[in-house]
């Protein structure tokens, strides 16, 4: 997850709807509606559960009818389906971006890149993202493709953060690097989920914060 990419966030996170559930759009028209059908569903969530989201409300936010949404959708929760799979593509796009930092790029530096992207994937999907795991309460399958994600960052920054920590240990930084993650994203997470403060997701504090938490922990397996 790269904090510098190219990507404006109103951009990132909708490719092509090749989901399950979901049926080609052939038109660009047609492909528009469905895009707007995704993005304001997003948006909804920011503010509602799924379960305050309905069909109907949906529609009229965006101005289609109710036989539109399931001409492209077949339940809602194939809807809701493919706003996860959407965000999960999103986040594993944002983790190829990043790039080989330079020899000079040192620990802290490196922990405000690994941080900041993921911080700023959250925020863009912080309404799904939300809602995904209210929904694993009856649905454990549901959070699974984040989970991934979860592990998929922990390889992606390990050979990142490693070299920066200096040589030796290898195996104990390696672990250090997995728990300091875990952190980050647990700190994320309940963000997300309860708010309990004193910061929130959307706080300027919060990326400074983690990426400083994150370089305490692996400074303390530096030696």
């Amino acid at each position: 997850m790269q904090a510098r990419t190219r990507r404006s966030s109103a951009q990132a996170g909708w490719p092509d709807f090749d989901l399950p559930g979901v049926a080609p759009s052939r038109q660009k028209r047609s492909r528009e509606t469905t895009l707007a059908l995704l993005r304001t569903g997003a948006d909804m969530l920011r503010t509602r559960s799924l379960a305050e989201v309905s069909i109907e409300t949906l529609c009229a936010e965006v101005g289609v009818t109710v036989g539109a949404f399931y001409s492209r959708f077949e339940s809602k929760e194939a809807y809701f389906n493919a706003l996860m799979a959407l965000a999960a593509r999103d986040g594993e796009q944002r983790l190829s971006e990043i790039g080989r930092p330079s020899p000079g790029t040192d620990l802290d530096e490196l922990c405000h890149i690994i941080v900041s992207g993921i911080v700023v994937w959250m925020r863009h999907h912080e309404g799904v993202l939300r809602a995904a795991l209210q929904h694993d309460d009856t649905r454990p399958d549901k959070w699974t493709p984040f989970k991934a994600l979860a592990r998929a960052t922990t390889e992606r920054a390990t050979p990142l953060l490693l070299p920066a920590m200096g040589k030796g240990r290898a195996v104990i930084k390696t672990r250090a690097i997995a728990f300091g993650l875990q952190v980050v994203l647990g700190t994320l997470v309940n963000a997300i989920l309860n708010d309990p403060g004193p910061l929130s997701l959307r706080s300027k504090g919060m990326e400074t914060r983690l990426a400083g938490c994150l370089l305490l922990l692996l400074r303390a397996e530096t030696g």
